[in-house]
């Protein structure tokens, strides 16, 4: 037995993809706002150390991190399978390759997360410059990805 999905299954799955890649995406932002407070937090000083650490950035962008990692996995194989489900094949290109390397680039900066709980202001930089680069391809990735949609929406 071979379990087929309707025509109208497969044309609304396409914007599964998308749509959580976008969430995905203001999530990021945000996450890199929380960084941006730890890093603040880190290095204040007095009442606005003690009013900073109140916010508990900490543990808001660790948090947002991991559900970010699991969100980018997720959404990279929901993406490339979908693709695969409705047209028998994945297009290797761009948009697949950036997308791949932004997965395994991510996985890289969570690995990170040990050695930063032990201070280790290697690990610290390498995790920013890692995710800031993380955010430039995303923001490429969006557009992209818009035009994939619009592509799909003219086949229809």
């Amino acid at each position: 037995m071979v379990f087929e999905l309707t025509p109208t299954v497969k044309f609304w799955l396409n914007f599964a993809h998308p749509a959580i890649m976008w969430v995905l995406l203001a999530l990021s932002l945000y996450a890199a706002y929380l960084g941006l407070q730890v890093q603040r937090t880190r290095n204040a000083q007095g009442e606005e150390k003690k009013e900073l650490i109140k916010g508990r950035y900490t543990i808001k962008h660790h948090q947002f991190g991991s559900i970010i990692l699991g969100l980018m996995v997720a959404g990279s194989i929901g993406g490339m399978a979908v693709t695969y489900i409705n047209n028998g094949k994945l297009f290797v290109g761009p948009h697949l390759l950036a997308g791949l390397g932004m997965t395994g680039l991510i996985a890289f900066s969570a690995s990170l997360s040990p050695f930063m709980q032990k201070g280790a202001n290697w690990a610290r930089m390498t995790h920013i410059l890692l995710n800031f680069a993380i955010l430039g391809l995303f923001l490429w990735q969006a557009l992209s990805g818009v035009e994939i949609i619009q592509r799909i929406l003219t086949k229809a």
